[in-house]
């Protein structure tokens, strides 16, 4: 009788193990699917709303989109239009020319800040979709929605109040920016994401602070990304640019852009 209930009991444990396992793996299939249609949902929603429309009365050929010649004037022209849009606000905003490997901050079209790219990568939706669809996107300035940072967006400074102008001693907490690393993102209204990383590692433990940065940033696209399956909806994507600048232009360009700043790309 033992033996029996032993083995009863053995098998209730065994159910108990194996019923949760198969939910496990079912859901990390059905999360993994998700995660795999969420570029191609991206890439669709791109392509439909800035992929070419023929005109009845003025048919174009077709084959012009894939003549490197034209693409590369179209290019020049959708970066030069993005610019002019937001040279008209009055307003400091960020150019960032990959092909040139520079990134300006200007303001009513001149620069008044450059920076050398030393490194950079861009998601496969832009390095591998259609040229004239990226070129078309890119003939509007992006708008940063939100920002993360490693340092605050304006130094800390405390005053002290002195009682009259003869004890005037302001005691001033200095900017500690100035001993952390540098490194942002900007989360643009249309999904993209804009990474800016300082390129130098003048601490011991800068590649580590960058690594840990970036790994927050995942765990909350990754938070976002199971909200988005539990409720049968697939995952937002974020189609990214990652630049590495020396890190005195990476503070500067982060404290100078407004918090809903602008932003024109030419790939």
């Amino acid at each position: 009788m033992n033996m029996e209930t032993e083995s009863i009991n053995k098998s209730r444990i065994g159910k108990n193990v194996i019923i949760p396992v198969i939910l496990l793996l079912a859901f990390l299939i059905y999360y993994t699917i998700m995660a795999m249609l969420s570029p191609v949902k991206k890439k669709d929603a791109i392509t439909k709303e800035y992929s070419f429309i023929q005109d009845e009365k003025n048919i174009i050929d077709e084959q012009i989109f894939a003549d490197s010649t034209y693409l590369k004037l179209l290019k020049e022209k959708s970066f030069l239009q993005s610019r002019i849009a937001m040279a008209e606000t009055d307003s400091i905003y960020l150019t960032i020319n990959l092909s040139d490997s520079i990134v300006s901050l200007e303001i009513s079209g001149v620069a008044v800040h450059t920076s050398r790219v030393k490194r950079s990568d861009i998601s496969k939706i832009l390095k591998s979709g259609n040229e004239y669809i990226i070129s078309s996107m890119l003939a509007r300035p992006f708008t940063i929605e939100k920002n993360y940072s490693s340092i605050p967006k304006e130094p800390l400074m405390i005053k002290m109040a002195p009682k009259d102008t003869s004890e005037y001693q302001p005691d001033i907490i200095p900017d500690t920016a100035d001993y952390e690393p540098v490194n942002f993102i900007m989360q643009i209204e249309n999904g993209f994401h804009i990474f800016i990383y300082q390129d130098e590692k003048l601490n011991f433990g800068d590649g580590i602070h960058r690594l840990i940065f970036d790994m927050l940033n995942r765990f909350r696209d990754t938070f976002h990304s199971l909200k988005s399956v539990v409720t049968f909806r697939i995952p937002e994507n974020h189609p990214y640019i990652k630049v590495r600048l020396p890190r005195t232009d990476a503070k500067i360009i982060y404290r100078a852009l407004p918090e809903h700043g602008q932003i024109a790309v030419y790939l």
